[in-house]
């Protein structure tokens, strides 16, 4: 769904950021949908991508996050692009802001993310964690703060912390890791990603995430990121009970004509 989205609003490449182990069976399943429909590439997230003559720690287990995943696909992305998690349902008015702002405000200095509404990304069964946006007079992204245990109580929306219970207003955007960038950001990255290995060598559970790099845009480099609203719901999996919700969510969207039953028929 997200693919024909992109498609829809303009984009035209699609890059797929995986393992090497399965890329095969991935290719088999997605060409023959995808094939003159939109331009496709395959990068590879390994253990040792962009480590250079660093060694990983024998006792690591898997890559090094969603900003090193970004950087995996350096050398295959020239323009400006968007970054999205592939397991989400992000909802087309998401896909349509994003490409509006690429096509026409993305710079070196400026990027986006594109702002949910707390409400609308809760789940029924139990609490969720979210990155709250604070947002400046100008739109503009101030910090994301990572609220753990996030749910509905009486009415209101609730996160916990050691400190206790605290309210969070419901018209706060949040960050559902959908990125508008600049292909500038892939030399910077780099020596930034570099720079957290060797920091974060002797943890094996340490990842270099995207926010990481969005904070080292706007303190160090001067860079602005808008955050977009957007009227769309999204939807995940977070708890097994979510699946027929998410499921009768887009029978939905289809049976109202907002996507076709076979998206690729």
């Amino acid at each position: 769904y997200s693919i024909y989205d992109a498609i829809r609003a303009g984009f035209g490449k699609v890059v797929f950021i995986i393992r090497k182990d399965f890329a095969e069976d991935f290719k088999t399943r997605f060409e023959p949908r995808l094939k003159g429909n939109i331009k496709t590439e395959y990068v590879f997230q390994e253990m040792d991508s962009f480590l250079g003559d660093i060694k990983a720690p024998p006792e690591r287990t898997k890559p090094w996050g969603t900003g090193h995943a970004v950087l995996c696909a350096k050398e295959v992305i020239n323009e400006p692009f968007a970054v999205i998690n592939a397991d989400d349902f992000y909802g087309r008015d998401a896909f349509v802001k994003a490409a509006g702002f690429l096509n026409s405000k993305c710079s070196e200095k400026q990027w986006a993310i594109i702002g949910y509404e707390l409400a609308k990304t809760l789940s029924e069964h139990g609490t969720v964690s979210r990155g709250v946006c604070e947002v400046d007079g100008k739109h503009n992204l101030v910090s994301i703060k990572e609220r753990t245990r996030i749910y509905r109580d009486n009415g209101e929306i609730i996160y916990e912390d050691e400190s206790g219970k605290h309210k969070v207003p419901p018209g706060s955007s949040v960050s559902m890791n959908f990125w508008c960038f600049h292909p500038s950001l892939f030399p910077v990255t780099r020596q930034l990603f570099l720079q957290f290995v060797k920091e974060n060598h002797a943890n094996p559970k340490s990842e270099f995430f995207i926010p990481i790099m969005a904070e080292n845009f706007m303190d160090n480099q001067s860079g602005h990121i808008s955050v977009i609203p957007t009227s769309a719901k999204w939807f995940g999996v977070t708890y097994k009970e979510d699946a027929p919700v998410v499921k009768a969510s887009v029978d939905k969207l289809v049976a109202d004509g907002e996507y076709p039953a076979s998206l690729w028929g």
